[in-house]
């Protein structure tokens, strides 16, 4: 049980500051940061929660991470459902908790809550959904091959974290970069409208991308010869 609580704990921290730098901090702000400050935020977000529960979970935060881990056979089947569960839990509370933040905003809060999105007069939905492939299989192989027990890091998470950061400045023009499902799920179910009628390629193409990850590493592509 503390495992998948510590999941909990960590998806919260990852989506509260990533979304929060959009909604109050990013474009919807006072103080915009753009799209290399929201990057950035994501990726710090991810080094402190890597660092922080990483001992105990593993710090997956997201359901393509640990699809990715269980397929290149790093974690057992029976982990894998609970995991989830727990991450979307962790999302839901922190888009909660910013939902309840942004209420109290004088006047109201008429923006978003940093949901996911392509915008469909100028992306189509293959493009939309191959950035959220390819992306989330670089972020996945990337994490199992910092990870490898032959050759861990103890600045994995460094690693990991800044890697999110560049992957969202490149794809946050396009889709506001997911490679997160649980990520994309919380902020949704609070945007309602196009990012709940959206939400399903933020579920299936990272869980794709991260099941591909994992099915390469199982292949031994970080294995020494």
């Amino acid at each position: 049980m503390k495992t998948y609580l510590a999941e909990v704990l960590g998806t919260f921290l990852l989506v509260f500051i990533g979304t929060a730098s959009v909604v109050t901090g990013g474009f919807g702000g006072a103080l915009p940061l753009g799209q290399e400050g929201i990057g950035l935020a994501f990726g710090i977000g991810l080094i402190a929660a890597a660092y922080a529960i990483g001992p105990i979970s593993g710090a997956h935060l997201n359901p393509a991470v640990t699809l990715g881990v269980f397929l290149a056979g790093r974690m057992p089947a029976k982990d894998v459902v609970p995991y989830w569960i727990a991450q979307i839990v962790g999302a839901i509370i922190a888009s909660l908790a910013l939902w309840i933040i942004v209420s109290g905003q004088a006047g109201g809060h008429t923006g978003g809550f940093g949901a996911n999105g392509w915008d469909e007069a100028k992306w189509g939905v293959s493009s939309a959904f191959l950035w959220e492939l390819v992306g989330t299989f670089t972020f996945v192989t990337v994490i199992l091959g910092v990870t490898n027990a032959k050759h861990t890091t103890a600045f994995a998470g460094l690693v990991i974290g800044l890697t999110l950061a560049s992957i969202h400045f490149a794809m946050i023009p396009v889709t506001g970069t997911s490679v997160n499902p649980a990520r994309s799920i919380g902020p949704a179910l609070f945007s309602g409208g196009a990012a709940l009628g959206q939400l399903w390629l933020f579920i299936v193409a990272p869980l794709i991308g991260g099941a591909i990850a994992g099915v390469v590493a199982k292949a031994g592509i970080f294995e020494k010869d």
